[in-house]
C-alpha cells in the first residue's frame, strides 16, 4: 500500500519534469504535423479567445491528434495511472479499514528527527482519489482549452507538479514532509496564476497570491515546530497521540499558528483576498486550485490533525468565527460580481468556510464529505464556465443571455453544478451541506452550547439563502433571456474534449452524495433538510422575481447603495492598501532615501577622503628624481642644522 501511494505521488512528479524537457520533442517523434501556431489571443481571466477560427481549428486538431500530442500524453497518462492506483488504495482501505504507515528514512536533526514516511487511512485515501480525478479532468480539458497556447507544455508540467505536491500533503506521515508539499503548491500557484505574465494584472495577481499565502505559512511553520517539539516527534501519528497530554497553552498556541496557514491556503478571512484575483490564471487552473488543491489543503490539514484542535477549544472558536465572516461575507460579495469567474471564486471562499464551520462545531465527517462533493461540483462549474468563456469571448455576465439554445451541454452541466452548490435535492451538495447544518444545529441546541455555536448555525442558514440567490442570478443571466453580447460570435458548443469533460463531471456532482448513506451522520435529516430547503427557496425565489421583472437587467441592481460595497468585497483590499501597503511603501521609500543619502553617502565620502589622503601620501613617491634629490638635500641640511644647534 505504501508503495502504491508512493507511485501515486511520483508519477505526476516525474511527468512534470518530463513535460518540461521532452514535451514538444515527443510530439515530433510521434509524427505530429508542425504548423505555424497562431498567436495566442487571451481574454480577461486567461485562455484563448473563443469563436476565433484559428483557436477552434487548433482545438479540433488537438483532439484529433491527441495520441501525437507529446505534452498532452505526458500530462494525462501518468495522472490517469495515478487515478487508477488511488482507486485501488481507496477500495483496499474501504474493504479493510485501518492505518498503514511506512517510513523510508529518518533524518537526525540533533533534537527532533524528521521522518520521510507516508500514512494511509480512510481520510487520505478518499481525498487522494478526489485530487487525482479532478486533476485528470483538468489535464484532459486543457488539451483543447490551451491548444493554441505556445507555452502549453510548461503549463501542463506545472499542473502535474501541483498535483504531486497536493498528493504529498495528503499522504505525508510527517508534518515537515507535509510542509514540503504545502510550499511546492505555493510556488506552482504562482507560476500558474501568472501563466499569461505578459499582462501586468496577471503577474500582479500571481505575486499577491504568493505573498499572502506565504504570510500565513510563517505561522503554519511555527505551529509545526511547536507541535513537533511538544510531542518529541513530527510524525502526525505521534503528535495526535501526544496532543491530549500536552500542556494546554502549547496545544492552543500551536493550533492558532496552524490556523494562520489554513486561513492563507484556504482563503479564509483575513487572508482571503488573493483568491478572487487568482482568476487571472487560465480557467482550468481556477478549477484545479478551487476544487482539489491549494484551497482544499487547509481544510484537509485541520481534519488530519483534528485531535489537536479538539484539545484546543479556543482555536475551534476562532475557526468558527472566521468561518462565519468568510462564508457570509464572500456570499454577499458573489451576489454583486460581474465576472462569472469571480462569482465562482467568492463562492469557493464561502463553501470552504462552510467546511471550516463544520469542523468548528465537531462535524469532521460532514466537513470532509462537503470537501469531496465541493471538489466535484466546483470543478464542473469552473470548466463549464470555461466553455462559456471560450465561446463568447467574455467573462462578463452582462455579455451573456440565452446561451442554453446553442450550448445545451454547458447549460445542463452547469445547472447540475449550480444545483449542487445551492444544495438542491438530490444533488451531492444537498447531502453534504445538510450533514454540516445538522451538526451545527445539534451543537447550537445542546445544553452547553456557546455563542460561537449559534453564530455558526445561523451563519450557515443565511449563507444558504444568499448562495441560492447568487447562483440563480448567474444561471438566469447566462442561459436565459435575450443575448446581451456586444461582440459577434457563433453560438455553438465548445470542442467535444471540453464538453465531454464537463459531462463526465456532472455525474459525480449529481450522484456522489448517495455514497454518504453508509454513515448515519451523513444521511439527510428531515428537520435540518427542510429548514435549509426553505432558505434555498427564499433566496432563489427572490433572485428570480427580481430578474423576471426585466430579464435584460441585472438582478443585483436591487442591492442599491450596497452593491458597490459587495462588489468591492467590503473594501478589504482598500483597507489593507491604506493600513499596510501604503505605509510599507512609504517606509521603503524612506529606507531607500536613507540608504542613498546616509549609508551610501558615508561609504562614498569615506572613499573620497581616503583617495584625497592617498594623494597627499603619494607626493614623496611621485617618480620625479629631482624631487627625490631635493628631499635628500633638505634632509641633510636639517640633520646638519640640528647637530650644530643642539650639539
Amino acid at each position: 500500500m505504501i508503495g502504491l501511494a508512493s507511485a501515486v505521488i511520483l508519477l505526476p512528479f516525474l511527468a512534470a519534469f518530463a513535460g518540461m524537457l521532452l514535451g514538444p520533442r515527443l510530439s515530433s517523434l510521434l509524427g505530429a504535423r508542425t504548423t505555424a501556431a497562431p498567436a495566442p489571443d487571451p481574454v480577461p481571466g486567461g485562455g484563448p479567445e473563443a469563436g476565433a477560427e484559428a483557436w477552434q481549428g487548433a482545438a479540433t486538431e488537438a483532439e484529433r491528434s491527441f495520441l501525437k500530442n507529446g505534452p498532452a500524453l505526458i500530462a494525462c497518462v501518468p495522472i490517469a495511472v495515478s487515478t487508477v492506483l488511488a482507486a485501488i488504495i481507496g477500495l483496499t482501505v474501504w474493504g479493510d479499514p485501518g492505518d498503514r504507515t511506512g517510513v523510508l528514512t529518518s533524518i537526525p536533526t540533533g533534537t527532533v528527527p524528521i521522518e520521510l514516511g507516508l500514512q494511509i487511512d480512510g481520510l487520505s485515501a478518499v481525498v487522494a482519489f478526489m485530487v487525482c480525478c479532478v486533476a485528470l479532468a483538468v489535464q484532459v480539458y486543457s488539451v483543447a482549452y490551451m491548444s493554441k497556447d505556445p507555452r502549453y507544455s510548461s503549463y501542463a508540467a506545472f499542473i502535474s507538479l501541483f498535483t504531486a505536491a497536493m498528493l504529498l500533503v495528503v499522504f505525508a506521515g510527517d508534518l515537515l514532509l507535509l510542509y514540503v508539499g504545502w510550499e511546492i503548491m505555493g510556488v506552482c500557484s504562482y507560476f500558474l496564476i501568472g501563466h499569461h505574465w505578459e499582462e501586468r494584472a496577471n503577474s500582479r495577481a500571481a505575486v499577491k497570491a504568493f505573498l499572502v499565502t506565504r504570510l500565513g505559512d510563517v505561522g503554519f511553520l511555527l505551529g509545526i515546530f511547536v507541535l513537533g517539539i511538544g510531542a518529541g516527534s513530527f510524525s502526525i501519528e505521534r503528535v495526535l497521540d501526544e496532543a491530549p497530554s500536552m500542556p494546554h497553552t502549547t496545544v492552543t498556541v500551536a493550533a492558532l499558528l496552524l490556523l494562520a496557514g489554513v486561513a492563507g491556503k484556504s482563503a479564509q478571512f483575513p487572508l482571503h483576498t488573493w483568491l478572487p484575483d487568482a482568476m487571472a490564471g487560465p480557467t482550468p487552473i481556477s478549477a484545479l486550485i478551487h476544487a482539489a488543491t491549494m484551497v482544499a489543503a487547509g481544510i484537509y490539514v485541520v481534519a488530519r490533525v483534528y485531535d489537536v484542535f479538539v484539545a484546543a477549544p479556543a482555536a475551534l472558536t476562532v475557526l468558527g468565527i472566521l468561518a462565519v465572516i468568510s462564508m457570509l461575507g464572500s456570499a454577499l460579495a458573489a451576489l454583486a460580481q460581474d465576472d462569472i469567474k469571480r462569482v465562482l471564486a467568492y463562492s469557493t471562499v464561502s463553501q470552504l468556510a462552510v467546511m471550516a464551520g463544520g469542523l468548528a462545531v465537531g462535524a469532521k465527517n460532514g466537513a470532509i464529505f462537503h470537501l469531496l462533493t465541493h471538489g466535484a461540483f466546483k470543478a464542473l462549474l469552473f470548466l463549464a464556465a470555461g466553455c462559456v468563456i471560450v465561446v463568447t469571448g467574455s467573462n462578463m455576465l452582462r455579455d451573456y443571455g440565452g446561451l442554453r439554445q446553442g450550448m445545451p451541454i454547458s447549460f445542463w452541466t452547469m445547472t447540475v453544478g449550480l444545483a449542487a452548490l445551492v444544495g438542491v435535492p438530490p444533488t451531492s451538495g444537498w447531502f453534504s451541506k445538510d450533514a454540516v447544518i445538522e451538526s451545527a444545529q445539534h451543537a447550537a441546541t445542546r445544553g452547553d452550547a456557546s455563542a460561537a455555536d449559534w453564530l455558526v448555525y445561523v451563519g450557515l442558514l443565511v449563507t444558504v439563502a444568499v448562495t441560492a440567490a447568487y447562483a440563480t442570478r448567474l444561471w438566469l443571466m447566462t442561459f436565459f433571456g435575450e443575448n446581451r453580447g456586444q461582440g459577434a460570435y457563433e453560438l455553438k458548443e465548445a470542442p467535444m474534449l471540453m464538453a465531454g469533460t464537463v459531462t463526465v463531471l456532472a455525474v459525480p456532482s449529481a450522484l456522489i452524495g448517495f455514497f454518504g448513506g453508509g454513515e448515519a451522520e451523513l444521511r439527510p435529516h428531515v428537520g435540518s433538510a427542510v429548514l435549509a430547503l426553505l432558505f434555498v427557496i427564499a433566496g432563489a425565489g427572490a433572485a428570480f422575481l427580481v430578474w423576471n421583472r426585466d430579464p435584460a437587467l441585472d438582478p443585483a441592481r436591487v442591492l442599491g447603495p450596497a452593491r458597490p460595497v459587495f462588489l468591492r468585497a467590503f473594501y478589504v483590499d482598500e483597507v489593507y492598501d491604506a493600513v499596510i501597503v501604503r505605509p510599507v511603501r512609504a517606509l521603503a521609500r524612506y529606507v531607500v532615501t536613507f540608504d542613498d543619502r546616509g549609508i551610501d553617502a558615508a561609504v562614498v565620502g569615506t572613499a573620497r577622503a581616503a583617495r584625497r589622503l592617498s594623494e597627499l601620501a603619494r607626493l614623496p613617491q611621485n617618480g620625479n628624481p629631482q624631487a627625490y634629490l631635493t628631499g635628500v638635500l633638505a634632509g641633510t641640511v636639517v640633520i646638519v642644522a640640528g647637530v650644530v644647534i643642539f650639539l
